[in-house]
C-alpha cells in the first residue's frame, strides 16, 4: 500500500484477515512512498515476482494512474486510481473504488445522496473519484472547491461533459445553501490541522461527511457534532469496497471462504493460488 505518510492506512488491518479466513498466502503491506520517489517505487515493486497488486493513497492518486497498461472507466471519469493488479497476461490494470466505497458508505447509513446539493472540499484523487461517484448517485447540485485551481478545472471539465448543467467548482463554495459537506481533502490527518472548513457556516441538518480514517473522530467530525450536525465518518468508505477489493483480486467472498469446512480440500477454497501483496 503506497502513500506519504501511511501511518494512519487501514486496509492492511482490514484486509489481512480476509487472506487468513481465505487462507490465501498474502499480506498487504504500508510502503512509504515519498512523492520524488514514486515511480522508482512503483516500478520496482511491478518488476517483482511476488508482488500482485499495489494499494494507492495520499498524495499518489492521480500519478500512479501512469504506471497502469489499462485504466478502467471509473479511473478514466475520475482521473484518479486507488488499486492495481497485475493481470495474467502481465499487464497493470487501474481501478478506482474510492466513489463508489464512499457512496455505498452514505447509502448504508441512511444518507442517499440522491437529491441533494452536495459541497465537495478537496478536488485530488480521492476527491476527483467520489465526485465522479455523487454526479453518477445523482446529486442535484454539486460544488468542487480547492484551492488549487488546477484540479478543480480538471474535475469540472471531466465530469460536465456527462453532466453538464449540475456541477461547478472554485476556490470556495456556498456552504450555508448543501444539504452534504465532504471533506475529501488530507486535513485532519495531523493534530494541529487546520479545519478544511467551518461547520459554523452549515445549515442545520447539514450532513459532515469526512473521508479520514485515522483518527476516527476528526477534529471536523466533533466540531460538526458539537454544533449538533449529523456527522459521517471516513470508515464507512474503506469497508464498503472490501467486496469490490475481493472481486478485483478475484477473491470471492471472504464470509463463504471462512465458513469452508476444516477438512475441505485446497481446490475447494477459491482464493488459493492468489497472491496479494502491496
Amino acid at each position: 500500500m503506497l502513500g506519504d505518510p501511511v501511518a494512519q492506512v487501514r486496509a492492511p488491518e482490514m484486509l489481512n484477515p480476509v487472506f487468513a479466513a481465505l487462507g490465501v498466502d498474502a499480506v498487504l503491506v504500508p510502503v512509504e512512498a515519498p512523492v520524488g520517489s514514486l515511480g522508482e517505487v512503483v516500478r520496482g515493486l511491478q518488476r517483482s515476482g511476488n508482488v500482485d497488486g499495489l494499494f494507492i493513497t495520499v498524495p499518489h492518486k492521480d500519478a500512479v494512474r501512469r504506471f497502469a497498461d489499462v485504466c478502467s472507466p471509473a479511473v478514466d471519469l475520475a482521473g484518479s486510481a486507488n488499486v492495481m493488479r497485475r493481470g495474467q497476461d502481465g499487464r497493470w490494470y487501474a481501478e478506482n473504488f474510492d466513489g463508489a466505497g464512499f457512496v455505498s458508505g452514505l447509502v448504508g447509513s441512511g444518507h442517499p445522496p440522491m437529491g441533494r446539493r452536495a459541497v465537495l472540499v478537496g478536488a485530488g484523487g480521492a476527491g476527483s473519484a467520489i465526485a465522479a461517484a455523487l454526479m453518477t448517485a445523482g446529486v442535484a447540485r454539486l460544488d468542487v472547491c480547492d484551492l488549487d485551481a488546477g484540479r478543480v478545472k480538471g474535475v469540472v471539465e471531466r465530469l460536465r461533459r456527462h453532466w453538464p448543467d449540475r456541477i461547478s467548482g472554485g476556490p470556495t463554495a456556498d456552504l450555508g445553501a448543501a444539504d452534504l459537506v465532504v471533506n475529501a481533502t488530507p486535513l485532519g490527518l495531523r493534530p494541529g490541522d487546520p479545519l478544511p472548513f467551518d461547520p459554523r457556516e452549515l445549515a442545520p441538518g447539514t450532513l459532515v461527511a469526512d473521508i479520514i480514517m485515522t483518527p476516527r473522530e476528526t477534529a471536523l467530525l466533533r466540531a460538526a457534532a458539537g454544533l449538533g450536525l449529523p456527522v459521517h465518518h471516513g470508515h464507512h468508505m474503506l469497508e464498503h469496497q472490501l467486496h469490490l477489493y475481493r472481486e478485483f483480486f478475484g477473491l470471492g467472498r471472504a464470509t463463504a471462504r471462512a465458513e469452508a469446512p476444516a477438512g475441505a480440500p485446497a481446490g475447494a477454497r477459491a482464493g488459493d493460488g492468489h497472491r496479494i501483496a502491496g
